[in-house]
């Protein structure tokens, strides 16, 4: 306790010398699909080290995230950065009670335990589901303004499918969320953030801030910011931001599998200090939204016809984009309606990654050039098809980790499938495999190099199918010849007509007529 106290001194005095504000880093970020029966329970988050403090931040700035943009930032804007908890899990069911509450009350203690922090960031995800609170971050932000003061600044940032609420953006100091789908400005925004707290607790900003949200669920499939409906919208947040009493200015898309009151698009808008110009531009950005309607007209393939499509085209490789099983999203990873239909169409060339710990152990067991031969995928849950035969023969094993070194969705840098078996599904010849890529860990593909590390080259295939939605194009838009978007069951279907929603407000676009 001793040291611990001469710990907290030495820091206090270091930050009076330098005169540097000292800023704490801390939060819980989830994705929760409310449909996915699955909860998240404290063992599903993973929380990052925090010492020793320097080297925490040397390596954070690694990655092309938003806390990297953090670290960025406080060098830009002479910030004294402190990391404290910031833990996160892969998306899922709804956060337990037990897990948020533990979680939020350690990040608490710690805030109030060190040396007197001038502000807080707070990497959230803004579409957090907790068992007793629908808006999780919500609830998070409310009790970390209860306990730190009315005065404390604190600048939260979300990902673009944050469904923000009025109570979030009345507790915080300033709300800022992702711009792109594919996520690649994390990084951009989490030094904005800085510059936003750097300011503020300067006295150089009075942050005052407004959000506004069309009455519409704006389906995920018109989520890509790279072109019309969303491009236009973007842009112009981004020239708002070129006026000096406009500190940010936020579109986020919301997030549709989280059966949540404020479901939804919303604009937020940050000014110095005038909040006339935050209501008046927010209002106009969310009528832009709202205009857009007679854009969002669902037609997409299923997975027969997707196939069909595939095989049908003379440029390849193909992608089929199986947006039912959304590992972002919250889905399973392990979903078959893709996987039928390509050995059931005799399909050739494709490739196919599936979680499957019995397929892996399988595989280990039989060891490479061994014979597999048992069903694969639909395991987890009654949404996702049933499992599928395939038989082969083992091609590789891996760990199953890898690096990406380019800006991809969500600017993470390392990545981890857990072991990974490699199956050469009948069908194969030497210049064109079917390939099965079974993994111990459900892995957002947000990544090539989830195929090349296991020593699967995209571009020799001739379909490739990928569990997600817009997250996936980052990488696979530079080589993929055409990208289909299937509308498959599952937990993250497209088709929000798949689901009954009972907490979200109504009417809204997109829900009803």
């Amino acid at each position: 306790m001793r040291c611990r106290t001469l710990l907290l001194l030495s820091a206090s005095v270091l930050s009076a010398q330098t005169g540097r504000p000292r800023i704490a880093i801390g939060g819980i970020s989830h994705e929760s699909d409310s449909f996915n029966p699955a909860k998240t329970g404290l063992a599903d988050f993973n929380r990052r080290p925090t010492a020793p403090r320097e080297t925490v931040l040397e390596e954070w700035l690694k990655a092309s995230d938003t806390v990297s943009g953090y670290v960025e930032g406080a060098r830009r804007f002479d910030l004294d950065l402190y990391p404290l908890l910031v833990a996160g899990a892969q998306p899922k069911g709804p956060v337990t009670d037990q897990a948020f509450n533990t979680l939020l009350g350690d990040l608490i203690r710690q805030l109030q335990a060190g040396p007197k922090y001038d502000g807080l960031l707070a990497p959230l995800h803004g579409a957090m589901v907790v068992e007793s609170y629908p808006h999780g971050d919500a609830e998070l932000v409310r009790r970390l303004r209860e306990a730190m003061g009315a005065d404390f600044p604190i600048v939260v940032t979300h990902d673009f499918h944050a469904n923000v609420t009025p109570e979030i953006v009345k507790w915080s100091t300033a709300l800022i969320t992702y711009k792109e789908n594919p996520h690649i400005d994390p990084r951009e925004r989490g030094v904005q953030a800085a510059e936003i707290m750097a300011r503020t607790v300067r006295g150089q900003v009075k942050p005052v801030q407004v959000v506004v949200k069309p009455p519409m669920l704006y389906n995920i499939v018109f989520q890509y910011t790279k072109r019309p409906p969303l491009l236009p919208i973007v842009e112009e947040s981004r020239r708002l931001e070129k006026n000096p009493k406009i500190l940010a200015v936020s579109v986020s898309g919301g997030y549709q599998y989280a059966d949540v009151p404020q479901i939804g698009p919303s604009v937020v808008v940050v000014t110095d200090n005038d909040r006339p110009l935050a209501q008046r531009e927010a209002q106009r950005l969310s009528d832009m939204l709202w205009a857009t309607r007679d854009k969002l007209v669902l037609k997409l393939p299923e997975a027969a016809a997707a196939v069909k499509q595939a095989m049908a085209g003379d440029k390849f490789p193909v992608a089929l984009i199986d947006m039912g099983d959304n590992i972002g999203g919250g889905s399973s990873g392990d979903g078959t309606f893709l996987l039928e239909e390509l050995i059931k169409q005799r399909a050739t060339g494709w490739v196919v990654v599936i979680a499957d710990r019995e397929a892996v152990a399988a595989a280990v067991g039989a060891g490479i050039g061994g014979a597999f031969d048992m069903p694969v995928g639909g395991k987890t849950d009654q949404f996702h098809g049933k499992p599928v035969r395939v038989r082969g023969k083992v091609k590789s094993l891996h760990d199953g980790q890898y690096i990406e070194t380019e800006v991809r969705h969500g600017g993470a840098r390392y990545y981890n499938m857990g072991l990974t078996a490699v199956i050469e599904a009948e069908g194969s010849t030497r210049d064109l495999a079917n390939l099965l890529l079974v993994t111990t860990q459900r892995s957002s593909p947000n990544s090539l190099h989830q195929l090349i590390s296991n020593g699967v080259y995209p571009q020799r295939q001739k379909i490739l199918t990928v569990k997600g939605a817009i997250a996936p194009r980052a990488a696979y838009e530079p080589i993929a010849a055409r990208i289909i978007e299937v509308d498959t069951p599952g937990l993250t279907a497209v088709n929000p007509a798949r689901f009954t929603y009972k907490l979200a407000r109504r009417p809204l676009f997109g829900l009803d007529q």
